[in-house]
C-alpha cells in the first residue's frame, strides 16, 4: 500500500524578511521621469529626428529648453507637437536668436 501524506502536518516557517520599501524619488529622479514621459509623448524620437528639429545642441537640451528654442510655452506642448515640427525643413522651427 502507498503511504498517504496528510496535508498540513508539517508547518513551514517563513523567514522574517522585512518588506523592502521603494526609496523616495529624488529631484533628479523626478526630472528624469518627466523627461522620459515627454519623450514618449513626442513619439520616442530618434537622435537624428531631434537633430533635424532642434540642431545638434538640441540633443543635450531639456524639453523646457527645446520649447523655449521653438517659441512654445511649455515642454508638454513641444512634445505633443513634435511630429508636426518634424515635417518642416531642418531647423526651420527654431525661433530667431537675438
Amino acid at each position: 500500500m502507498k503511504k498517504i501524506k496528510k496535508s498540513g502536518t508539517h508547518k513551514t516557517r517563513k523567514a522574517n524578511v522585512a518588506k523592502k520599501t521603494a526609496p523616495l524619488q529624488t529631484a533628479a529622479g523626478k526630472a528624469r521621469a518627466e523627461g522620459l514621459r515627454l519623450f514618449k509623448v513626442a513619439g520616442r524620437p530618434t537622435k537624428e529626428q531631434v537633430i533635424h528639429v532642434f540642431g545638434k545642441a538640441g540633443i543635450a537640451w531639456t524639453w523646457a529648453a527645446r520649447a523655449k528654442a521653438v517659441g512654445m510655452k511649455s515642454a508638454e506642448e513641444v512634445a505633443r507637437r513634435f511630429p508636426e515640427l518634424l515635417k518642416k525643413p531642418s531647423k526651420s522651427s527654431l525661433a530667431a536668436e537675438n
